[in-house]
């Protein structure tokens, strides 16, 4: 079976069973949190539970065996008597609007890397319309059963929802708003072999006022809770850390992030040396993983990992 594959024959077997995830969790004698990692591909089933797992199955599909969890989705599909669901409708409109390969690519590096992503994340970002003053908004990022990072973004009243798509050095998000129908593009740099506490990005998205025109500017993320077990709290928790967002209070930024997100750029900054265009070099990136101190050592300057 190829890695990270278990939750699409897992929810097959659902399928087939008229199982709920509780329900299972109650069969097997486990705590519904292990069916949760296991369908998430956080975790998968030790050899005890796949054995307990497959007589549940056998129960009511005799003859099935442990041989049967390796065999490719359609054949198992028809093993247990259900229709496989064909990746392109797991995986919606980005079927068709995607390239196969970026596809493949994003749900191999989420299936290794992904929970070093998942979590709530506040943004620190210069605000629209505002100049000189900054806004905090609220991110919820989790792996999703299609095999990617889904991604919801509060900003005031709007409420996005959209996709992360992860490659080895950068992370790729979209999100739109139900209501307004306003997008936001946002790309990241990746933080490499570490769980990431801090990304360091690039938006791109409208203003609400005078004509919708595109605005970008750089922004930070920085994690402020790990999910749990139970989706249910982890989302409340994120609706009310969204609902206190909004515009940060004057002097509680620090001089040094202000000068990384209003950093210059321009024919001016080029003649001194400096870009022409709003970058995020990756070896300069802000994007990092826990500071490792030692007891005598002072916390590390943020930097890219």
């Amino acid at each position: 079976m190829v890695e990270g594959e278990f939750p699409a024959r897992l929810l097959l077997a659902l399928k087939a069973l008229s199982l709920s995830r509780g329900r299972l969790a109650s069969e097997l004698a486990v705590h519904k949190s292990v069916v949760s990692r296991w369908l998430n591909g956080r975790q998968a089933p030790s050899g005890e539970n796949l054995a307990n797992l497959t007589r549940l199955v056998a129960a009511q599909r005799p003859g099935f065996t442990l041989l049967d969890w390796e065999t490719d989705l359609d054949t198992l599909a028809a093993r247990l008597g259900v229709a496989a669901e064909p990746a392109p409708e797991a995986l919606g409109p980005l079927a068709s609007l995607l390239p196969e390969g970026v596809l493949q690519e994003a749900r191999a590096l989420t299936a290794l890397r992904g929970a070093d992503y998942e979590g709530v994340w506040r943004t620190t970002r210069p605000a629209i319309g505002q100049p000189g003053r900054f806004m905090h908004d609220h991110v919820l990022i989790r792996r999703a059963d299609n095999g990617l990072l889904s991604v919801r973004l509060q900003v005031e009243d709007m409420q996005f929802v959209g996709w992360t798509l992860m490659t080895q050095t950068q992370l790729f998000s979209f999100a739109a708003d139900a209501r307004s129908g306003v997008f936001i593009f946002s790309i990241y740099n990746a933080v490499l072999r570490h769980r990431a506490e801090r990304l360091d990005g690039i938006s791109l998205t409208i203003q609400r006022v005078g004509g919708g025109s595109p605005v970008a500017g750089a922004l930070l993320l920085d994690r402020v809770a790990d999910l749990t077990d139970d989706p249910e709290a982890d989302e409340a928790a994120f609706m009310a850390r969204g609902a206190a967002s909004g515009l940060a209070p004057k002097g509680s930024i620090p001089e040094d992030v202000e000068t990384h997100l209003l950093r210059d750029f321009g024919p001016s900054a080029l003649a001194q040396g400096g870009h022409a265009l709003l970058t995020m070099p990756f070896a300069t990136s802000w994007s990092r993983g826990p500071n490792i101190t030692t007891p005598d050592a002072p916390a590390s300057p943020p930097r890219a990992c």
